[in-house]
């Protein structure tokens, strides 16, 4: 058996790689080709590009290397039409995969895309694409199983894998102690994004936000998980300049450790938000962006929600503050809220289990035997 496969970014040579090891475990001799990071090579998958030549975000720099790319899946397509796979899947980043997906079937060559974009939040006018595009949509959501079972295209719900790499139960105070943090006093975790951007935004109504709990609350210990050295240095900036007394430690990296660690977090909308429903850390949830992009967005979205607890729950479980309401007083009596309710932090301790269970299937395997039934089917 030999597969064409493209994935881009970390997280998507992560789910590649997992998935092409799921397959190898049923089919040992299946051969694998593509666009692969270094750990689905490690698997053994056959590079024709490397994963990074992908890693492209943000319009501009996507039309800076518009021909670039373009030509990349103009010379995938003719080395997979002209020496046909099994099958062909394509790993998350849709705005490449898709349209080279569509090539692809269009020849004859059976597709399957892992990682549903978010045509359900927005652009859904991207439904009649994949629609074209794929025989078998691998989801991680439960509900988007419904919504692609709506619309008539094939569909298979396969689980999260964070969910299957987080355990179902994490000690808070080993996570503490393994942070050097005290085991004596109430921790509150803070993660304002990855992106130098998203501190820009948020580092001043994070840490006035903390200033704020810190005076009606004694005993607090605040802890903030910053990605990269420049992000950390905004923050240590403006932690200066704002609240340079505030109790808290600054970590680079390490942000599912200040999570597991704390007892109540404010997160940035995201993945860390289900990052923080799988560790059953209660939350409060902000964002804000550019002016333009949000007064572009909200005219797009479909949806209700940002945070993927409320849009897994379908109602509105954790608190939500989007830009003009996301400011210091309203994150404060967010915080306070949830440390001053135990009954309420307990409930959600409890929906996040649920949630949990629901979403771990082990990923990796129910997506290899979705896409080895797939290929049995047509060659029938």
């Amino acid at each position: 058996m030999r597969i064409g496969i493209v994935a881009g970014e970390a997280s998507g040579d992560l789910l590649g790689a997992g998935l092409i090891r799921a397959i190898k475990a049923r089919v040992p001799h299946a051969q694998f080709e593509g666009i692969a990071g270094p750990l689905m090579v490690a698997e053994g998958c056959r590079a024709l590009f490397p994963a990074e030549r992908l890693a492209v975000m943000g319009l501009v720099e996507v039309a800076g290397r518009y021909f670039e790319l373009r030509s990349i899946r103009s010379q995938l397509f003719k080395h997979f039409s002209d020496d046909p796979p099994d099958l062909f899947i394509g790993v998350d980043a849709p705005d490449f995969n898709l349209g080279l997906e569509g090539r692809l079937k269009r020849v004859g060559i059976t597709t399957v895309h892992y990682v549903s974009p978010t045509v359900w939040a927005w652009r859904e006018y991207r439904l009649h694409k994949i629609a074209r595009s794929v025989d078998l949509m691998l989801a991680m959501y439960p509900f988007e199983e419904d919504y692609y079972h709506a619309h008539g295209v094939p569909v298979r719900f396969v689980g999260h894998p964070l969910a299957d790499t987080i355990p179902l139960e994490v000690s808070r105070q080993e996570s503490r102690a393994a942070l050097a943090l005290p085991a004596d006093k109430t921790v509150i975790g803070l993660l304002p994004g990855s992106r130098e951007s998203e501190l820009r935004m948020l580092a001043e109504a994070y840490v006035r936000c903390a200033h704020i709990c810190n005076e009606q609350r004694p005993n607090l210990h605040f802890v903030c998980a910053l990605a990269t050295d420049k992000t950390f240095s905004i923050f240590a900036d403006t932690l200066q300049a704002v609240a340079p007394e505030l109790p808290i430690t600054l970590l680079r990296g390490r942000s599912q450790a200040v999570m597991a660690a704390a007892d109540v977090l404010l997160v940035a909308s995201g993945t860390a938000t289900l990052e923080a429903l799988l560790l059953k850390r209660p939350m409060v949830v902000a964002y804000k962006v550019a002016p333009l992009t949000y007064w572009l967005v909200k005219r797009m979205l479909k949806v209700p929600y940002c945070s993927q607890p409320n849009l897994l729950s379908g109602e509105a479980v954790v608190e939500e503050f989007i830009q003009d309401a996301a400011t210091p007083e309203n994150l404060a009596r967010g915080i306070m809220k949830l440390l001053e309710h135990p009954e309420l932090t307990a409930g959600l301790r409890e929906r996040f289990a649920a949630i949990h269970h629901t979403l771990r299937k082990d990923a990796s395997k129910e997506a290899a035997a979705a896409v080895l039934e797939l290929v049995a089917s047509r060659s029938v």
